[in-house]
């Protein structure tokens, strides 16, 4: 039984909000920009929820689009930064959080760019929230840990294949190079499906969400950049060990055996069954001999 007094929850878009917002602006989602908009106000609840968006935060959202998941996170969050590409969408954004959310409007920031160059923000982000375009989910999802390291936690809705790519651990037939690389900066785990019938148009396959947390890089003296070599060239020929696929990188086969050895990594294993740790070593003891 509701008690009396219980606030109703904001008002979020449906379905015939979305069409009819679409319709006064003269536009239609581009496969181009990967736009697929979500239409069910329960699925942004959902999603909501699921990223453990506190009070206190600030929440940095890629590609809001018309809006939909902006409002819930406004009612969660002390802040809200939307990076939207489309100028048209984002010429739009302030006055649907003006009409839809008056009290939100001066904790809603905008920047118009494209999230794959974003370097500063006008508030640094504590939380990643978003919809993210199927065709640049994983290269979004690496640009922003590495830019903005006051990100500790988030959640993003991609491609349903990606998302268990990218919680692969080693060891899956799915575990690769997204999954190797975000590794490096957070634990990512799958965290729900959701159905094709909640998006506007409504795409041909599911989405996946996917959690993350930030956690420390592996001590190591190597750089990112050298350790995020080792994994490029060892899943760019995944099927043959770690002895031959690394052997153009580092300069031979004979020199590759000895940075695995030394970095205590058999030379006949494959790339799918070391984490980053291993190969944060391997790079780690190329350096060293060299």
């Amino acid at each position: 039984m509701t008690e009396p007094n219980a606030a109703a929850p904001a008002p979020l878009f449906g379905a015939s909000d979305i069409r009819r917002l679409a319709g006064e602006m003269g536009i239609r989602p581009t496969k181009t920009l990967g736009q697929n908009f979500v239409i069910d106000g329960n699925t942004i609840r959902r999603i909501v929820a699921a990223a453990g968006v506190g009070a206190d935060e600030t929440v940095l959202e890629v590609g809001p689009g018309l809006g939909s998941l902006t409002l819930g996170l406004l009612d969660a969050a002390a802040q809200v930064v939307a990076v939207e590409i489309d100028p048209v969408l984002a010429a739009r954004l302030p006055a649907t959080v003006a009409e839809w959310r008056p009290a939100a409007v001066d904790t809603f920031h905008l920047v118009e760019a494209d999230a794959m160059r974003v370097t500063e923000l006008p508030v640094a982000p504590t939380a990643l929230v978003a919809n993210l375009p199927y065709n640049v989910a994983v290269p979004v999802v690496l640009h922003l840990l590495e830019h903005f390291p006051s990100l500790q936690h988030g959640l993003v809705m991609v491609q349903d294949e990606v998302a268990d790519r990218l919680a692969a651990t080693p060891g899956s037939k799915i575990y690769g190079v997204p999954s190797v690389k975000a590794a490096w900066y957070s634990h990512m785990r799958k965290a729900g499906v959701i159905g094709m019938n909640v998006f506007w148009p409504a795409p041909k396959i599911h989405s996946g969400l996917v959690a993350f947390t930030r956690h420390e890089p592996p001590a190591t003296k190597a750089t990112r950049e050298q350790v995020f070599a080792v994994v490029d060239a060892a899943f760019a020929q995944r099927r043959k060990t770690l002895r031959a696929a690394l052997s153009g990188w580092a300069g031979g086969g004979a020199e590759a055996e000895r940075c695995l050895v030394a970095a205590g990594v058999d030379p006949t294993a494959r790339g799918e069954v070391i984490d980053i740790a291993a190969f944060a070593r391997i790079a780690e003891a190329k350096e060293a001999q060299a």
